[in-house]
């Protein structure tokens, strides 16, 4: 019994985990759920929409609506969600630096609401145009939080459990999935009546987090570098570690800190002209779009229709089947991200996801055949868990580790743009590339998934147990500063060149404030700090 509390012990010192550290990255993860749902919330109704479509347009023209208007108010509905996204996800870097990272969701939660309440009264209003006001709106909502929870979830864990919280992200999204579809049932919220309620339901998760986010402590990385706020960083660390002593913490920060005040600020423009950036921009550019041009969403918005293009006669319940797959392996996921790493997990999920497509191909072909149906639901449950082993959760926070504090709010903007960007597309493109090719348009995701797996082999490093700066200052091929020093031992084993050598020299920097420029005026207030309230400081 001593020896297991004696394990106990030292496994909460060295990773760090605290009751308030889950509690916050908890509180975070909302923003994600209501990502997922507001994704998947939108298919279900989607023959009630069409109804209250037509039942508007006959109210205000006195004739029904043509199947091909129909049809174009329904694809923009959809579609406007994703060019809120692109432009949320683009605004998130001047958000989080000018407010901070908490009090950035709190005000962006905002947006859920109006969102939430446009959906909800339109029937009220006979007004499908709120509908797609509301969807705008919640698109730039959910572009927002697509980059603002990773980034506070990265620079609030310890450095050991980084990846492992990082995948934290993407659970929240799946399950957010996973919710809408099993509202959207029409026992549940999928009906005549209840759909507006369904599409408005966002607004409950959006006004608990913002009851949750003042008992949150603000990022200590935002405190410290931007704010040059040392005492507030450290008290901030000392909660979420559930220890004195954050000297560790303290010194990277430090490190970075000094590192930036030899930098000027970087904006989205800078990124694209500095040679310094064009490497990790790059790689985080590549794993955005390997997540979207997998072929994932294609699966997700269309996924009845191809369950019953295989035969299965119930899709929706294997629909909801694949959701749960996608939940359970995003959880495998948390698990094994510390342990096989970024890159070798990535690579899996691109390797499985191409063989399942072409299962998927094979047995589309030869749906006649009457095994093939359940072949069918197998390809598609393997694509989905190879999707959340690597390309679902990895790409949303290893942007954050690339980038040093500096360019990361810019990098987070033009890496969640391009996952936008490549989202909107695929939702447009797929349903023509279907008419056009049949069975085979899962090889085009195939040809894909094959250059994205070549171009993660030779290019993306690995950034297990790496600190921001170590990653960074190797893409950047700084030496380290002539200050005094410890020399380290290096890594035992030999190195490939998917691995990023651990930094031989570790620079000590002084535990004293570095000289920053003063924050902006609106940056000094930032929100109440209620994090000496009575939240457990462990569970």
């Amino acid at each position: 019994m001593e020896e297991e509390v004696a394990i106990r012990i030292r496994w909460n010192q060295n990773k760090q985990v605290t009751g308030y550290l889950l509690f916050s990255l908890g509180t975070a993860v909302i923003g994600s759920l209501q990502f997922g749902y507001n994704t998947g919330v939108i298919n279900a109704p989607e023959q009630k929409l069409r109804s209250f479509f037509n039942n508007t347009w006959m109210e205000r023209y006195g004739e029904p609506i043509t199947p091909g208007v129909c049809t174009n108010v329904w694809s923009f509905a959809v579609a406007i969600f994703s060019v809120g996204g692109m432009v949320g996800s683009f605004s998130v870097g001047v958000m989080a630096n000018r407010f901070g990272r908490r009090r950035s969701m709190f005000l962006v939660n905002i947006l859920a609401v109006i969102g939430g309440l446009l959906m909800g009264f339109s029937t009220i209003c006979s007004s499908y145009e709120m509908v797609i006001a509301g969807r705008l709106v919640i698109g730039l909502f959910c572009g927002l939080f697509t980059g603002l929870t990773p980034m506070y979830v990265g620079e609030v864990s310890p450095t050991p459990l980084r990846g492992a919280f990082g995948t934290l992200h993407q659970l929240g999204v799946v399950v957010g999935i996973l919710i809408a579809q099993v509202f959207g049932l029409e026992g549940l919220l999928g009906s005549d009546k209840l759909w507006p309620l369904l599409l408005s339901l966002t607004v409950a998760p959006a006004v608990l987090q913002c009851m949750l986010l003042p008992f949150c402590p603000e990022s200590p990385r935002f405190l410290l570098i931007n704010l040059n706020k040392e005492e507030q960083a450290r008290k901030a660390l000392v909660r979420l570690r559930g220890s004195e002593d954050v000297s560790k913490d303290m010194q990277e920060m430090k490190e970075e800190s000094a590192k930036m005040a030899m930098e000027k600020k970087v904006t989205i423009l800078e990124l694209f002209r500095s040679p310094t950036y064009r490497q990790p921009l790059l790689i985080a550019v590549m794993l955005q779009l390997s997540q979207q041009l997998s072929g994932i969403n294609a699966v997700f918005y269309y996924s009845t229709g191809i369950f019953e293009s295989a035969g299965v006669k119930k899709p929706i319940y294997a629909t909801i089947g694949a959701g749960i797959v996608n939940t359970v392996f995003t959880v495998v996921s948390l698990f094994l991200v510390e342990k096989a790493g970024r890159r070798t997990l990535h690579l899996l999920g691109l390797g499985g996801m191409a063989i399942s497509a072409l299962v998927m191909t094979i047995s589309l072909l030869l749906k006649d055949i009457p095994a093939m149906s359940y072949l069918a639901i197998m390809a598609i449950m393997a694509f989905v868990a190879m999707f959340e082993l690597g390309p679902g959760p990895i790409p949303w926070f290893i942007v954050a580790e690339l980038f040093s504090q500096g360019p990361r709010p810019a990098a987070m903007a033009v890496a969640g743009c391009s996952n936008w960007t490549a989202n909107f597309l695929v939702g447009v493109s797929f349903p023509k590339l279907v008419e056009l090719c049949g069975p085979w348009v899962f090889i085009i995701f195939t040809i894909f998934l094959v250059f994205f797996f070549i171009f993660t082999y030779f290019k993306v490093p690995e950034t297990k147990g790496k600190t921001f700066d170590e990653i960074s200052r190797c893409f950047s091929g700084a030496p380290p500063s002539s200050a005094s020093y410890v020399v380290e031992a290096p890594p035992a084993g030999g190195s490939s060149a998917g691995n990023l050598p651990a930094s031989p020299v570790k620079e000590k920097v002084p535990l004293v404030a570095a000289a920053t420029a003063d924050p902006p005026p609106s940056a000094e207030t930032p929100l109440e700090d209620k994090s000496n309230s009575t939240v457990q400081e462990s569970l």
